[in-house]
């Protein structure tokens, strides 16, 4: 759908790389521009992870780029990212801010090079304000914007938890490439180009708009977070949450009528209180599902909530994700060739036509593709061996 649309990523890291990665899943020409000796995502890895010599956090969010070295420190690296700059629709970047108007290419000078260029920027933060210049990271921006407090509660005994993944880098990237694309169309429909800003800040107030809204708008203060240690959220009434089971594995429970529980797991003591209210009184559920589902085992609760059509699932782990016959059925998952290793990758999250987007490239090398891009650009083998020679390009 993007085929066509050329993007310059100046992005590291996550929230950027993965924005990217959802545009050039799409068909967007991405050249990744990387440090000469490549990008720090190349040389590390969560879990010490490689496949061969490419690391998992690499392949997470850089599949289908192309990769470009550029010393944007030297006088000849950046006025061959300005020709550069000339034959794109979009620059992307996530520096902290600041950074490109330090190597003079800020929005300025890119539109000097392109008029009508797409700068899209993302940071931690904004641009400014007075957080700007602190250090935007996933974990540390769920804490900030109050998804750490609100999501284990603050009942005694049970400290406050992180998700268990980078969740706001993930939603940061999507917002950023949700940006991106409505510059591109309105590009493509008035000629104008758009500066765009996405923050991973505003990314994690806006993974819990439900939630925010409902606390701010309903008079509340932190006590509320206090609960009962199975209930998933504040905000939900009982038993929404996760119950473990009498041989040990976990049930996550959704909204249900307690009306219904009592019908596929037997009557509680609760059933006689006509004026319960199950979110006023949501730790007294919460208890008691608790108790009834810890005298049954799992494959005991799921025929059991099954045949009265609750609305549950087991917690399952990646182990188990791996072989889920849906996540098959919806082709979530692509085993590819790494460095001569098998590799599996997650794919583009989306159909199109029925189809899910497949694996064009991947660059295994920082820089396996400078020589073509640079070709493909307009610059001459004299150019080009004159610009590696100086080490402007790698």
């Amino acid at each position: 759908m993007l085929s066509g649309i050329r993007i310059i990523s100046l992005c590291h890291y996550l929230q950027g790389p993965a924005a990217a990665q959802y545009l050039t899943d799409m068909g967007a020409d991405v050249i990744k521009v990387e440090p000469i000796g490549g990008a720090y995502e190349r040389r590390w890895s969560g879990a010490k992870v490689f496949v061969g010599e490419v690391s998992g956090f690499y392949l997470c969010a850089n599949k289908n780029k192309r990769s470009i070295c550029i010393n944007l420190k030297s006088p000849e690296g950046r006025a061959a990212f300005l020709r550069l700059v000339s034959t794109a629709d979009v620059v992307m970047e996530n520096f902290r801010p600041g950074t490109l108007d330090r190597l003079g290419l800020g929005y300025e000078a890119l539109q000097e090079a392109k008029p009508d260029i797409i700068f899209a920027s993302a940071s931690g933060y904004g641009a400014d304000g007075p957080y700007a210049e602190l250090p935007g990271q996933d974990l540390l921006i769920q804490a900030r914007t109050g998804l750490v407090a609100a999501t284990a509660g603050q009942a005694p005994g049970i400290l406050p938890a992180a998700a268990g993944c980078a969740i706001v880098d993930q939603h940061g990237a999507a917002l950023f490439a949700l940006g991106i694309g409505g510059a591109i169309i309105r590009k493509l429909r008035t000629g104008r180009g758009t500066r765009v800003e996405s923050s991973l800040f505003n990314a994690g107030i806006d993974l819990q708009a439900e939630a925010i809204t409902n606390y701010l708008n309903g008079a509340k203060t932190p006590e509320v977070f206090k609960r009962d240690g199975h209930l998933a959220t504040w905000f939900h009434e009982a038993p929404y949450g996760i119950y473990e089971t009498a041989d040990g594995r976990h049930i996550a429970m959704s909204l249900n009528a307690l009306g219904l529980l009592d019908e596929a797991l037997g009557p509680s003591e609760l059933a006689k209180d006509d004026t319960l209210d199950a979110y006023l009184e949501r730790d007294r559920v919460a208890a008691d599902v608790a108790a009834r589902l810890a005298r049954l085992t799992l494959s005991e609760a799921e025929t059991a909530l099954s045949r009265h059509k609750v609305w549950f699932a087991p917690v399952t782990n990646y182990s188990e994700l791996a072989r889920d016959p849906q996540a098959q059925h919806n082709q979530v998952f692509a085993n590819v060739t790494v460095s001569g290793q098998s590799a599996i990758l997650v794919n583009h999250p989306n159909r199109y036509d029925g189809a899910v987007p497949g694996l064009r490239h991947i660059a295994e090398r920082p820089g396996q593709d400078t020589v073509s891009i640079l070709t493909g650009s307009g610059f001459g083998a004299q150019e080009i061996a004159a610009l590696l020679d100086r080490g402007a390009v790698a």
